[in-house]
């Protein structure tokens, strides 16, 4: 029986996608806050974005290696903003501001059509719905679902940032089912990646992996091992909304 459904949220509920403008919007913010904090990291815009790209690779690297997300501090001061030797007590107090405007700006953001139209159908159904995130945020995700107007839909949302795990980590997985008090079976899980998503889910025992392909999709999944495929793909996520009542009503699901 199912009873709840999950989601990713960047790539499935809402679009997102960098390009050249967005990259430049957000090093040109980050010089902002930096030099209106006093922390002058003494190069132009050229070099600060090189240097943050090369701090993003190195944490990309922790992180994606161990599927630990670390605090927005830990982030910004031990690997992003590392080579600038910034004090730490000026800095830290910074991040959580600076994590939040990273995620706004250097990706944009939009929420899907039809969201509401899907989640209130789901809704109407009786399921319990979620979020699984990874970001690295603390509180973006809270804030952007209040801006969409669907954050009450939502019984819990279950963020890298909070638990310290990322997907595909099963753990997150086991918090949010935990939280919703929900069993692996009675869940389906919605994302954008086969990486982070489709495997993780699997791995948790969830009783259905749906993906709807993002414009970063390919990106992210680049390389990887396919351990498992998706149950189900959907071009539009409206589509998720008959696809669960069609599970619903199909006894052994």
């Amino acid at each position: 029986m199912i009873t709840s459904v999950m989601f990713d949220m960047g790539g499935t509920l809402e679009d997102i996608y960098v390009d050249d403008r967005s990259r430049l919007e957000a090093v040109e913010r980050l010089m902002e806050i930096l030099k209106g904090n006093h922390l002058d990291p003494g190069v132009d815009i050229p070099e600060l974005s090189r240097r943050v790209d090369a701090g993003w690779e190195r944490y990309g690297a922790y992180r994606d290696s161990t599927d630990v997300e670390l605090k927005p501090a830990e982030i910004w001061c031990g690997y992003v903003l590392s080579d600038f030797g910034f004090p730490r007590q000026t800095l830290a107090p910074l991040c959580e501001e600076i994590a939040h405007m990273w995620e706004v700006t250097h990706y944009h953001r939009a929420l899907r059509p039809r969201v509401r139209q899907m989640l209130e159908g789901l809704q109407a159904m009786g399921l319990k719905l979620g979020i699984i995130s990874n970001t690295a945020a603390m509180y973006q995700v809270f804030d952007i679902l209040q801006e969409y107007g669907i954050r009450d839909f939502f019984r819990d949302v279950t963020l890298s940032s909070v638990t310290g795990l990322r997907k595909p980590c099963t753990d997150i997985f086991t918090v949010s089912l935990k939280q919703l008090q929900a069993l692996p079976g009675e869940c389906i899980y919605v994302g954008d990646t086969v990486s982070r998503d489709i495997i993780g889910a699997k791995r948790a025992g969830f009783a259905a992996a749906v993906q709807i392909c993002s414009k970063l999709t390919r990106e992210k999944d680049s390389g990887v091992r396919r351990e498992f495929e998706p149950d189900y793909i959907v071009e539009d996520i409206y589509d998720v909304y008959p696809l669960v009542q069609s599970l619903v009503q199909t006894p052994n699901v």
